[in-house]
């Protein structure tokens, strides 16, 4: 039977710089610390313990979208991930907010999970020959 996982969202402080750069390590400190001071990211912790970070931003003011959802890669598989979009999820519909949006590359598993949480395939950006050249980015959005 598996653990049930409880984790909560602690917002980013400067201090958390070196943990998230472990995760992101292409994060700059000054992109941090407008993070920090937009209130857009969280340190997701089990037990006290950091186990992943969850940065957002709101598009157009009205839809919340999840930038990045690490989770440190000995926390994979246990549901920190799950629990994690769920509880952001409930962040958002307390706000008012009616639909939350996301992506992940073609190659990562991660697309299996969002749909599995009842994310819908919504568009898809090409970045190759590009300055970003990368597999292809998926776009996601569910309705709260």
């Amino acid at each position: 039977m598996k653990k049930e996982v409880d984790i909560k969202f602690k917002e980013f402080s400067k201090k958390d710089f070196e943990f998230v750069v472990k995760l992101l390590p292409r994060m700059k400190e000054e992109i941090f610390e407008s993070l920090v001071n937009g209130k857009s990211g969280f340190i997701i912790q089990e037990n006290n313990e950091n186990k992943g970070i969850l940065i957002f931003t709101i598009l157009w003011e009205k839809i919340p979208f999840i930038q990045h959802l690490i989770i440190s890669e000995s926390e994979r598989g246990k549901g920190i991930g799950t629990k994690a979009i769920l509880e952001f999820e409930n962040l958002m519909r307390n706000k008012c907010f009616k639909m939350v949006m996301l992506s992940t590359q073609v190659d990562e598993k991660a697309q299996f999970l969002y749909r599995k949480l009842g994310y819908i395939d919504n568009g898809a950006i090409f970045l190759e020959n590009s300055p970003f050249d990368q597999p292809t980015e998926l776009f996601f959005k569910k309705t709260l």
